[in-house]
């Protein structure tokens, strides 16, 4: 602004007010981004090795494996919500779902509604001579602590692929809440080693 600023005597200031007009057009002026820096996630390296495992990139939002949550939270936060997706090349499936809240007692309120509805999983509705059968595999020392639940459905009529398997973990750091999900219709839940999974996905948050 010091440059020609007395050459012309208006036009420092009409110059000013187009620059300020300029600046504050912008479709992010005077607003700050809502999206916080992303926690620390889950490496294929950190997944069981019982399983030949791919990652998709790390993407926002809360992802599609939503089993037995329909208890969430209607106001559930679509910012500072990420997820990624793992596969293997037939039986298996893996997802984190990391979600940042805007207060640590939001968190806490999270993750307790969200382990009150893996608990009742077992317990919902379900078609015709298909079964399930719920378990509480325990806690997981870690942080602000962790848990991890299960469930095994058996689907009386289906030729094919008639049992899954689900393991569900829920954990928090301060505001911060993972969820640590694997589903396959092969095989037994490997329990102790998702375990292991959840407590590395807790302790790399921060």
């Amino acid at each position: 602004m010091a440059v020609g600023a007395r050459v012309r005597g208006g036009c420092v200031v009409a110059g000013a007010a187009v620059l300020a007009l300029a600046a504050g057009s912008g479709p992010a002026a005077g607003a700050a981004d809502p999206w916080r820096p992303r926690p620390g996630s889950l490496y294929i390296s950190d997944l069981p090795r019982t399983e030949s495992w791919r990652a998709a990139p790390i993407a926002r939002g809360w992802g599609d494996a939503q089993e037995c949550l329909a208890a969430w939270p209607g106001e559930r936060p679509e910012v500072n919500v990420w997820h990624r997706d793992f596969t293997t090349a037939e039986t298996a499936f893996a997802q984190q779902k990391v979600v940042v809240f805007a207060t640590e007692a939001e968190a806490i309120a999270f993750a307790e509604t969200t382990r009150r509805g893996y608990a009742a999983c077992a317990d919902a509705p379900r078609p015709p001579g298909v079964t399930a059968t719920g378990y509480d595999h325990g806690v997981v020392d870690v942080e602000e602590g962790a848990t991890l639940w299960g469930m095994r459905t058996v689907d009386a009529g289906a030729r094919e692929r008639p049992c899954f398997n689900y393991l569900w973990g829920v954990g928090r750091d301060g505001d911060t809440v993972t969820l640590v999900l694997w589903s396959s219709y092969w095989g037994e839940p490997p329990v102790a080693a998702w375990k292991n999974t959840l407590r590395t996905a807790v302790n790399k948050l921060y």
